[in-house]
């Protein structure tokens, strides 16, 4: 078999255990991939030894009839994700020389399953930011382009989502806290799902947002989002907002079969100055859905214009909670003093030079809305805010909706450069996603088309709480229809 790292994770485990394939063989495949894609800057930190260490052990356990769900897959981890002995910076300079000396439980999960670790994978710092442009590596490229326009591949996921798209590796874990999974994926073709909260430990994901944050797999195919999922999710006593509930068998709910579900679009994401493209493969969207045997429903999510704005006081609110503990003193990066230097100048120094242009501009906001006089007038009106917000969804849900309709993106991945003097508009990249994390729902973005450029254009599904393997069947029906088969053309 040539070309094993343009394998799917389903198709290469069935090859695997078919022996038509070893986990060293894809393995190498990927290394070699890795090794000749640098123009991408996709993965950061490289971990060739674990990755056949792994593979050789993964490939006895498939001789011995021994082989755990994910065993001998080839995937990368973002860098946000803790891993015992490798480097683990978030994307951060602060955290320059950080070796973890335990596991996250995510990637436990996908270890544990025989997953194969190639390396960690670029991001932006502390997952803040659209386009991977805020990370201390330099930004991550899309393998998609157009007329030498270098395209961002998304963000915080960047690197996640072009190492993907550009087959170095099978599958990887993102982490998504208003988009950082299906934005980049949309940017780069491939599908993306964020579960439920709860759903995945948190234990040992490095925290932007805790009551946001949510880690996933982006994958080259719904089928594979099923595989990989599930090997993530489990009740984990260490996180206290992990759901004590059984991890249903994703992969096996991927029937197909939507006939007699009802698909909701809602009113209000249909905004001004909306590119007719992104409207055009919305109303696609809808049609395959309904051709699948879906009933479409007009719906109404009244509160949606106020997510951007809530989700940009409590994203930053928690940020700056959670960011306090780098200081410079147990780990990390440390400033060099000046003589007479104490304390107060070496966590002021340390920071400064740690933390990059965007966290500090968050860390400030959130500090801001945070403080005395200005608590209840931003932080808790805009909780209140996301207490409608959730609402919206559990009424529409209640009338029978089994999920919604959504484009993605606002548009199909922009050039590096293009949106970073104006954070407003980079914001604005997560308009129709936020919503998602704001309400705790899990939400998948599928590749469904191309704009005039050839730039794929994603879909987004909304689910019910804790309806994974119905969200991801609906995804599946609609991947079906949308046939989307097109990949990036080799440039790197």
């Amino acid at each position: 078999m040539s070309d094993l790292n343009k394998l799917g994770l389903a198709e290469a485990r069935d090859a695997l255990r078919a022996g038509d394939v070893t986990s060293v063989e894809l393995t190498d495949a990927c290394l070699t991939a890795i090794d000749g894609a640098g123009a991408l800057n996709a993965f950061v930190h490289h971990t060739p030894e674990i990755a056949r260490d792994q593979a050789e052990t993964a490939d006895a356990r498939i001789k011995d009839g021994d082989a755990p769900a994910m065993c001998g897959l080839p995937i990368g981890i973002k860098d946000l994700f803790c891993t015992k002995g490798v480097p683990s910076q978030a994307g951060s300079r602060i955290l320059e020389g950080f070796l973890p000396q335990y596991e996250s439980t995510v990637s436990q999960n996908l270890f544990d399953a025989g997953a194969v670790m190639l390396g960690k994978l670029n991001m932006d710092e502390f997952a803040m930011g659209s386009s991977n442009e805020t990370s201390v590596y330099g930004n991550a490229v899309n393998p998609w382009k157009v007329d030498d326009r270098a395209l961002t591949p998304g963000g915080s996921s960047g690197g996640s989502a072009s190492a993907v798209a550009a087959d170095l590796c099978l599958a990887a874990t993102g982490t998504d806290t208003g988009g950082s999974i299906r934005q980049p994926a949309a940017f780069t073709g491939i599908t993306g799902i964020k579960p439920t909260y709860g759903r995945c430990s948190r234990w040992g994901v490095v925290a932007f947002a805790s009551s946001l944050d949510q880690a996933g797999p982006m994958t080259k195919s719904v089928r594979d989002a099923a595989v990989m999922l599930q090997a993530m999710c489990s009740h984990d006593p260490k996180d206290s907002t992990s759901a004590d509930l059984p991890v249903p068998d994703f992969e096996a709910m991927l029937t197909g079969d939507i006939k007699g579900k009802t698909i909701g679009i809602p009113a209000e994401y249909r905004m001004d100055g909306m590119p007719g493209e992104i409207e055009t493969l919305w109303t696609q969207g809808a049609e395959m859905l309904r051709d699948a045997g879906a009933k479409i429903v007009d719906i109404s999510l009244p509160h949606t214009k106020y997510a951007l704005p809530a989700y940009y006081v409590i994203a930053p609110a928690e940020a700056s909670s959670n960011l306090a503990r780098y200081d410079g003193v147990r780990y990390g990066h440390r400033a060099t003093l000046a003589q007479g230097d104490g304390i107060t100048e070496m966590y002021e120094k340390t920071r400064a030079e740690g933390f990059g242009a965007e966290v500090q501009r968050r860390v400030m906001i959130g500090t801001y809305v945070l403080s005395a006089g200005f608590y209840d007038a931003y932080y808790n009106r805009a909780r209140k805010v996301r207490t409608l917000i959730k609402k919206d969804f559990e009424d529409v849900f209640a009338q029978g909706v089994d999920a919604i309709l959504t484009p993605a993106t606002p548009s199909a991945a922009f050039g590096l450069g293009e949106a970073s003097d104006d954070p407003v508009q980079m914001y604005l990249n997560d308009v129709f996603t936020v919503t998602v994390n704001m309400a705790g729902l899990p939400g998948i973005a599928v590749p469904a088309g191309t704009d005039a450029q050839g730039l794929p254009l994603g879909l987004q599904l909304i689910g019910r709480p804790w309806e994974e393997g119905d969200l991801l069947n609906t995804a599946y029906a609609l991947e079906a229809r949308a046939g989307f088969v097109a990949k990036p053309a080799k440039w790197w």
